[in-house]
This record gives structure tokens, C-alpha cells and sequence, in this order.
């Protein structure tokens, strides 16, 4: 028994090697120079130690505005996309013609290059000298007076955001949701029928708790992906994003290594340990409200 737990731990050795040196090393030297106080990448010296960093970052106003602008969208698109996903699933779920086509169709968002979506996004969404866009052609034709998406007010841009972060998360979701709803076993609701269970009752008593597992999957995953929230901005709304009040905590992190504001390891440093916090926390919270409504 002892050679053959030998031999496991030999065969993990290569895949701890690769997590050790490409993800513990560089959490464990972010975390020491996120406390490394006027830290200079050139001269690689620093002139103390302290809470320093961080005390800078939470009183930034491009990160408290990054801040704002990350639990916004995560609010908004992780509730929505799965939402929504589920229903398109259930929909895909309960037809037999061409049910392999419009798994095809609503899978190409994911596999299509995002900063090609949001090219299209921002033909759709943008006001330029020649054409107010499609969507606001569209809001004029109902009656209504057009919006600037793209360079108007902030509730514009954040609905623009949203949207194209729905678009962009949902198919992945649409396929893991069916796939879910494909694998439970139809004498589960065979039996319920013979009980006189219909509709809404199949669907609450059964389907959900059946995928259960499946969408808190995709509700830790979602808040993960809406947290790490960049390129999604940047293909709406260019690189300069603290101009147009929409950047992300990566974003502002990205900024304070290599951006406009580069140079500051430091307080990218501090601002990744936060970012590291907030999705740790939140993951903890899922994880222990999914022991009462999460069944295996």
C-alpha cells in the first residue's frame, strides 16, 4: 500500500511542480510586493515595509471607480446569463428538429473572437457623424430619442457592457445546461406523472435539484469570470478606459504595471491581493450556501 502511494504522489509530482512554480510562487511574490512600499522595478530596491500600497489603492478614485464598475457588472450579467441560459436550455431541451443546429448557432459567440464581437458591438451600439447605429435607428422608429452607448452617459455604457458580457458568457452556459438537462433520468418524471405532478412542480421538484450541481458550477465560475472582467471593456471602449469611467479592477491593475499610470508594481500588487480577497470571500459564501441547496 505504501509503494503504491508512492507511486501516485511521482505521478502528481509534474502537475504540483507546474502549480507550485506558475501559481503559489507568484500569489506568495505578489503578496510581498504588495507590502513593499515606493518599490522600484529598475533599481529592484524599495524603501520600506507596510499597509502603505493598499491604504493608496482604496483611496484611489480610478479603483474605487473600477470597484463600482466590477460588482455592477457581476450583479447584473452572473444572475442574468445564467438565467437566461437556463431557460434557452430548457427550450433547446424540449424540441427534437434541428435541436443541433441551435445548439450550434447559440454556441458561436463563445468560440468567436471577443474583440470581434465587440467590434460589432460597437457598430451596432455607436453614434458616429454618419449613422446613429442600428439600436438607436431602432429606439427612433418606436418613438424614442437615441443614445450615445458607446461615449454617453455611464448608464449607457455599463447597459452596453452588460449586454456584451451576457452575449459573450452565455453560450458556454446554454451548453453546460443542456448537457446537465440531457443526463437526468427520465424515470425520475416518469414516476412523478404517475404521481400527477406536472409543469412547474417537474421543473422545481426535479429538474432543478437534478442540475443543481450544474448551475452552482456555472454561478462560481461566472462570478469568477465577471470579477477578471477586461477585455471585454477594452473591446467596447478602447485602452483608455478611466477616461470613459468604465475600467475594471484587471483593468486598473493592468494600468498600474503597463498603462498610462505604469511603473507601480506595488500598488498593482496590493490591488490583485484585493481583487484575490473579494473572489475568495464570495467563493467561500457560494460554497457554504450550496451544502443546503446544492444536491449530488
Amino acid at each position: 500500500m505504501e509503494k503504491q502511494s508512492k507511486k501516485a504522489w511521482l505521478y502528481l509530482l509534474p502537475a504540483a511542480a507546474f502549480l507550485g512554480l506558475f501559481m503559489v510562487y507568484p500569489l506568495i511574490d505578489v503578496f510581498v510586493y504588495s507590502f513593499e512600499e515606493g518599490y522600484n522595478s529598475a533599481s529592484q530596491t524599495f524603501f520600506g515595509v507596510g499597509g502603505y500600497n493598499y491604504a493608496y489603492v482604496l483611496r484611489d478614485p480610478y479603483f474605487l471607480q473600477a470597484l463600482k464598475n466590477t460588482f455592477l457588472l457581476v450583479i447584473i450579467t452572473v444572475p442574468l446569463s445564467t438565467g437566461l441560459a437556463l431557460i434557452i436550455s430548457l427550450g433547446l431541451s424540449s424540441i427534437k428538429a434541428l435541436k443541433n443546429l441551435f445548439q450550434t448557432i447559440y454556441f458561436l459567440p463563445y468560440v468567436t473572437n471577443t474583440l470581434a464581437v465587440g467590434l460589432v458591438f460597437m457598430i451596432l451600439f455607436k453614434k458616429t457623424p454618419y449613422t446613429e447605429g442600428l439600436i438607436n435607428l431602432m429606439i427612433t422608429w418606436f418613438g424614442g430619442k437615441g443614445v450615445d452607448f458607446i461615449d454617453g452617459p455611464y448608464w449607457a455604457k455599463l447597459f452596453v457592457l452588460s449586454f456584451y458580457t451576457i452575449w459573450i458568457v452565455m453560450p458556454f452556459k446554454i451548453l453546460i445546461l443542456t448537457s446537465a438537462l440531457a443526463s437526468v433520468d427520465e424515470t425520475y418524471y416518469n414516476a412523478a406523472r404517475m404521481d400527477g405532478a406536472t409543469g412547474l412542480r417537474l421543473f422545481t421538484r426535479i429538474t432543478l435539484p437534478m442540475i443543481s450541481p450544474m448551475i452552482f458550477y456555472l454561478v462560481i465560475t461566472g462570478f469568477i469570470g465577471a470579477f477578471k472582467a477586461y477585455s471585454d471593456a477594452v473591446a467596447l471602449f478602447g485602452t483608455d478606459l478611466n477616461a470613459a469611467e468604465m475600467n475594471t479592477i484587471v483593468g486598473y491593475i493592468y494600468d498600474m504595471l503597463y498603462g498610462n499610470s505604469g511603473g507601480y508594481p506595488s500598488y498593482a500588487s496590493a490591488a490583485a491581493i484585493i481583487l484575490f480577497t473579494i473572489v475568495l470571500t464570495i467563493t467561500c459564501i457560494n460554497l457554504m450556501i450550496s451544502k443546503k441547496h446544492v444536491h449530488y
